[in-house]
C-alpha cells in the first residue's frame, strides 16, 4: 500500500539528556507507531545545547491517521515522560499529503515505492 500522507512531530531536549530520551522515544513512541502506520522513521540533530528529534509516520489516509491519532490527528498524545526531556511541550503536529516519492515502499523496510505526482 502506499503512503499517502505524513505526520511530523518535531521535539527538542538538551544534548545531555538526548541518548536517554531516544531509547525512551524509540520504544513508548515509535514502537507504537510501527504496529499501525505504513512505515515510520525518526530522525535526530545533535547541536550544542539542544537535540532535535523529528518523527516521521507514514499513512495510506487521514482516515486511517485518524484511527490512531484520534478525532484530532494533528492533537499529539504526549508520552509520560515528555515533560521530564522535553525543552518545550510541542503543541501540534504538521501534516502532509505526499504528492511524489522515489524509492521503492516496503513497509517491513520503510522505504517509499515511486509515485510521481499525484493528482488532487
Amino acid at each position: 500500500m502506499r503512503p499517502a500522507i505524513a505526520r511530523i512531530w518535531r521535539g527538542r531536549t538538551r544534548t545531555a539528556d538526548a541518548d536517554a530520551y531516544a531509547r525512551y522515544l524509540y520504544d513508548a513512541g515509535i514502537k507504537p507507531l510501527e504496529e499501525t502506520a505504513l512505515a515510520v522513521e525518526l530522525f535526530r540533530e545533535d547541536g550544542p545545547e539542544e537535540t532535535e528529534f523529528v518523527t516521521i509516520s507514514y499513512w495510506e489516509s487521514i482516515e486511517a491517521m485518524a484511527r490512531f491519532a484520534g478525532k484530532n490527528p494533528r492533537r499529539i498524545h504526549h508520552l509520560a515522560r515528555d515533560p521530564e526531556f522535553l525543552v518545550a511541550m510541542p503543541e501540534g503536529v504538521q501534516i502532509l499529503r505526499i504528492v511524489a516519492s522515489a524509492g521503492r515502499f516496503d513497509a517491513d523496510r520503510g522505504t517509499a515505492e515511486p509515485t510521481g505526482p499525484r493528482a488532487g
